[in-house]
């Protein structure tokens, strides 16, 4: 089980997952383009616009997906003024630039979409993404990537505090610091900070893998350093390069932060244990 073995120094996991959907969410009629039975079939090269200006997210996202029903397979965002709670809910292979800075909440829920931001994104940016790309060229608001399922959501910048809270897999990267309690009950996935990291880093995390290139304020509950192997450096040195963020001295230099593990069983422990837990 050498695979198994593998992905779980990574924080992936090769193991199903069960449970029950009562419904058909994709098509198998092409096997490999799992895509949802209700997706659009949209055409990249058709771009379409939105300007912003003086409009309501509602009206704003009705357009967005206006153009998506007309086959749009691009759409850019002008005058976005740091609206709240833009492209949301998009469960299309899409194309998505904006001009400018968005609010709280944006881009949430998204299955499949590529965005790029060229500004700044407020609170709670990504949350619940469960495929695609997003990539915000200067700073991010705090809980950024609040329980993230896959994809990778990329913040050039500095982000604020409880990045990856509850993060379920994907990989979240930051170019510059992160605040308190980031990584806060991680169960999958992985983050990279290349600068700073604050205090109770890691808090409580069940699984997953954190990255730190700079310093750690402190570690939370159960996060403990681990071995930075070669696997980990030629993952980095991949995924930094590929979003130009790779810093000047490499990856050597970068700490690992995984679970500790004691929690897993915390029920169990005496009362005197516990203590020395937490």
């Amino acid at each position: 089980m050498a695979g198994v073995s593998t992905s779980h120094e990574m924080g992936m996991h090769t193991e199903p997952l069960k449970g029950r959907d009562i419904k058909t969410m994709f098509s198998l009629e092409n096997e490999g383009d799992y895509a949802y039975v209700f997706a659009k079939d949209v055409d990249f090269n058709k771009r379409g616009s939105v300007d912003c200006e003086g409009k309501e997210a509602t009206a704003i996202n009705n357009e967005i997906r206006e153009l998506m029903d007309s086959g749009h397979g691009t759409v850019v965002l002008e005058n976005p003024g740091a609206k709240h709670s833009i492209i949301v809910g998009v469960l299309n292979r899409m194309n998505f630039i904006v001009n400018g800075s968005l609010g709280y909440f944006g881009c949430g829920l998204l299955d499949g979409p590529s965005v790029r931001i060229n500004g700044r994104v407020g609170w709670s940016f990504g949350e619940n993404m469960m495929a695609g790309v997003c990539v915000v060229e200067k700073n991010a608001g705090s809980t950024f990537g609040a329980a993230i399922r896959g994809g990778d959501l990329v913040c050039k910048g500095s982000v604020g505090s409880r990045t990856g809270i509850d993060q379920k897999g994907g990989t979240i990267l930051v170019g510059g610091d992160t605040g308190a309690f980031s990584g806060f009950m991680m169960q999958r996935g992985r983050m990279v900070v290349c600068g700073n990291a604050g205090k109770n880093l890691g808090d409580s995390m069940y699984d997953g893998t954190i990255y730190v290139g700079g310093e750690i304020r402190d570690l939370g509950v159960d996060a403990v350093p681990g071995e930075l192997t070669d696997l980990d450096k030629a993952w980095l040195t991949r995924k930094l390069t590929q979003y130009e963020m790779m810093p000047e001295k490499g990856v050597d230099h970068f700490t690992k932060i995984v679970a500790g593990k004691q929690l897993w069983s915390y029920d169990n422990l005496e009362p005197s244990e516990k203590k020395l837990v937490l």
